[in-house]
């Protein structure tokens, strides 16, 4: 319980000025800089120009090693997301210097209608190096966009900021992004005090596939028999016989009931739609327009709050 008491003042405790990344950033300063044989001096001459984009695929393993344990030291969350798609790195005379992951959403938007649900792609975690130049995050991030385009079906890209951590969306603002406003993400966050280094999570956790074939096993029901009412994402519960989703169902909410809960504020979101040419552009953003029309695209926040 020790552990996962300090993980939850973790949380608590953060109330300085700036967000929780730049946090990282300063005290990570002297150590990258050490680890890539650089000194103060030697930033001023250090521009973004001088990095190499890279899009890493899945089957780079070493490489995705690498950006795992980038995202863990750099990012605020400190671990990947859920169900990673596409990864993205800038590099610097070998040293990965920054790293963006693409992931598919918890919940599609539907923001260009449900029959282009799947053109959405999530921005789920980024993070540069300390000593990167201030621009390096929305370079990168630009870059990663413009390869989905190119190489993907992909056109919309939603992303998110967390209050918690103090953060503003300066990256998204910085590369235009339409802001949604404040009112987006889950109301409780979880943690499971047997395993508190998996940190805070939502309550979509619970319902992950893994998940339930964890609950499944637990009450008896045979791996060869539960796979067979698997989806994509999902048990078909329709298609079970009578008693198993109660089953699993009830060994779901044991586990639900087991961690403990707090409670979260909203999250600011942030859309960003591009074709690969102006007309699909123009396009896509009518279509943007048609399928919200009481959807808000506010002023960008410029206060942090918790």
């Amino acid at each position: 319980m020790t552990k996962a008491m300090d993980v939850i003042k973790r949380h608590e405790l953060y109330n300085k000025e700036h967000c929780w990344q730049y946090d990282i950033r300063i005290k990570n300063l002297e150590e990258d800089l050490f680890l890539c044989g650089l000194n103060e001096k030697d930033l001023k001459h250090i521009k973004v120009t001088d990095f190499d984009f890279e899009h890493v695929s899945p089957e780079e393993k070493q490489k995705c090693k690498e950006i795992k344990s980038f995202i863990e030291r750099h990012e605020w969350l400190g671990k990947m997301p859920n169900r990673p798609t596409h990864r993205f790195t800038a590099t610097w005379k070998g040293f990965l210097v920054g790293a963006i992951i693409m992931a598919t959403p918890n919940a599609f938007s539907n923001l260009l209608g449900t029959e282009h649900k799947n053109k959405e792609k999530l921005i789920s975690r980024g993070a540069c190096i300390s000593w990167s130049p201030t621009n390096t995050a929305s370079w990168l991030l630009m870059k990663a966009i413009r390869w989905m385009i190119k190489n993907t079906e992909f056109r919309i890209f939603t992303a998110y900021s967390d209050t918690e951590a103090r953060e503003l969306g300066t990256i998204y603002q910085a590369c235009n992004f339409y802001y949604l406003g404040q009112t987006f993400g889950s109301n409780n966050m979880y943690l499971d005090p047997e395993n508190p280094k998996k940190g805070w999570f939502s309550d979509r956790e619970f319902r992950k596939q893994s998940k339930y074939k964890l609950y499944a096993a637990k009450v008896g029901i045979v791996k060869n028999e539960f796979d067979k009412y698997l989806g994509k994402w999902t048990p078909r519960w329709e298609k079970m016989p009578p008693g198993m989703k109660d089953k699993i169902k009830k060994e779901e909410q044991k586990y639900r009931d087991s961690c403990l809960v707090r409670k979260v504020e909203p999250k600011h979101k942030y859309v960003y739609v591009l074709g690969k040419n102006k007309k699909e552009t123009k396009q896509l953003k009518e279509l943007f327009r048609k399928h919200n029309p009481k959807l808000k695209v506010y002023n960008y926040p410029k206060e942090r709050g918790k």
